[in-house]
C-alpha cells in the first residue's frame, strides 16, 4: 500500500521527535495526535494527523487494532529514503523523472502528470495544483533522505 499524505518537509530529526512522542503501548489517533502536539513545535491536530501517517508510512509507526504506536526496531535514518520511495504515492515516479536530468518542481509535476490517479484527478477540485505542490513536497523531502540534490532551483538525483 502506498500512503498519499506528504507533510511540509522537515528534518529527520523531527521525524524521530514524532516517532518518540508516540506511545509504546498502542493509543488511539486523538491520544497520538495529542502527544506529538505536545512533544513538537506542531500547532494543529491535522498536522499533526499528516505527520502520524506518514511516520507510519516510513516504518517508524506502526498501527494495530488498539491503534498507534511507535517502532523501535524500524528504519534507520539512512532507510528512511527507501522506505519513501515504496510507500509514498508519487515518490518513485518523481524519482523517476529526475533519472532524465535536473528539472524543476513544475517539469516533475508535468513528468509525473500522466501517473496521478483517476480517482485523483476526480476527487480535488483542482488537482493540478494539489499536485504541484506535492511534488515540491516529494522533492523536499527526497533532499531530507539523501536521494536528491537541489541546485539553482533544480533537482538532480544523487548517485547511489
Amino acid at each position: 500500500m502506498r500512503y498519499k499524505v506528504v507533510p511540509a518537509p522537515r528534518s529527520v530529526a523531527f521525524l524521530r521527535d514524532v516517532q518518540s512522542a508516540l506511545p509504546l503501548v498502542p493509543g488511539s489517533v486523538d491520544d497520538c495526535c495529542a502527544r506529538i502536539l505536545d512533544r513538537t513545535d506542531l500547532g494543529a491536530r491535522d498536522d499533526a494527523r499528516e505527520y502520524l501517517t506518514f511516520v507510519q508510512a516510513l516504518g517508524l509507526a506502526t498501527e494495530s487494532d488498539r491503534g498507534y504506536s511507535q517502532v523501535h526496531d524500524g528504519p534507520a535514518d539512512g532507510e528512511l529514503g527507501a522506505q519513501f520511495r515504496e510507500n509514498i504515492l508519487g515518490a518513485q515516479e518523481t524519482l523517476q523523472a529526475l533519472e532524465d536530468g535536473p528539472q524543476t518542481p513544475a517539469e516533475c509535476f508535468e513528468a509525473i502528470r500522466e501517473s496521478v490517479p483517476r480517482w485523483e484527478r476526480e476527487h480535488v477540485t483542482d488537482w493540478e495544483a494539489e499536485w504541484r505542490e506535492r511534488s515540491e513536497r516529494l522533492l523536499g523531502w527526497a533532499v531530507e533522505f539523501g536521494l536528491v540534490r537541489r541546485q539553482s532551483g533544480e533537482y538532480r538525483l544523487l548517485d547511489p
